[in-house]
């Protein structure tokens, strides 16, 4: 139902010799009319919550304003509803509001990312020692069959492929914990973790060492090794905020 973001067309201006440098071109956010059987607000909400989500956030460092006023022309409803999901939006974190600006959507520090990614790594873990005292075979063989294309070194060639399969395992591993609460505080958090899992999976050789993460997680729930299986998710979490803090210097 949601659109992808689309990049604006950068305005070019001549500029004074002694002015200052100009601010790299602001990107905006495209999307689509809202059907009106559900609360608007709620629709908005959802919609650009999940735009912000599959944006290339971090992929370059041009601002992403969100103008009320054409999302709310955009979407076919008035100004009110959008103003809301904002609202909302800023204070789960993924946006910021700016006095005679306007409200943009937020890219974490270097810091703030290892930060998150850390909190990740505790309610991950904590999924995968549940998933082994409950969950049924069956669901943790779903978890193989997700990577079942992928074998021989296939990741490379399919990595935006991939990089959708990563963030669905890594949101079953929550759902299947059958936790609610866990869920629930996971589910913020994710939407974090999926923009810059976005950005880190074609760094380095970050796709090829997180299938065989993986491979090694599936097989510890396999077992039913509970020890083993949190400790490997854990691990599989910290590496990536050991990654960020070593090369992801366009966060900074």
């Amino acid at each position: 139902m949601y659109s992808s973001m689309s990049s604006s067309a950068s305005v070019l201006r001549r500029r004074r010799p002694d002015a200052p440098p100009a601010k790299p071109a602001e990107r905006r956010v495209a999307v689509d009319p809202l059907a009106s059987s559900a609360s608007l607000k709620r629709q908005a909400y959802a919609a650009l919550k999940n735009a912000i989500a599959a944006m290339d956030v971090y992929g370059s460092r041009a601002e992403i304003r969100l103008d009320e006023r054409r999302l709310a022309a955009d979407f076919g409803i008035s100004r009110t509803p959008v103003r809301e999901a904002m609202a909302q939006l800023e204070r789960e974190g993924f946006v910021r509001s700016e006095p005679r600006r306007g409200v943009y959507v937020v890219r974490k520090s270097k810091r703030e990312v290892i930060e998150l990614i850390t909190a990740w790594a505790a309610l991950e873990s904590m999924a995968a020692r549940l998933i082994t005292q409950q969950a049924t075979d069956d669901e943790i063989a779903s978890l193989r069959r997700m990577f079942a294309t992928f074998e021989n070194g296939a990741v490379r060639a399919h990595l935006d492929e991939y990089s959708q399969l990563n963030i669905e395992f890594h949101q079953t591993i929550i759902r299947l914990s059958r936790n609610e609460a866990l869920i629930h505080l996971a589910e913020n958090l994710f939407t974090h973790m999926r923009m810059i899992r976005r950005k880190t999976i074609g760094e380095k050789d970050r796709a090829d060492r997180s299938i065989r993460d993986h491979i090694h997680i599936i097989e510890a729930l396999e077992a039913r090794n509970t020890v083993r299986a949190e400790g490997l998710v854990r691990d599989h979490a910290l590496g990536l905020a050991e990654h960020v803090a070593k090369y992801a210097d366009y966060l900074d």
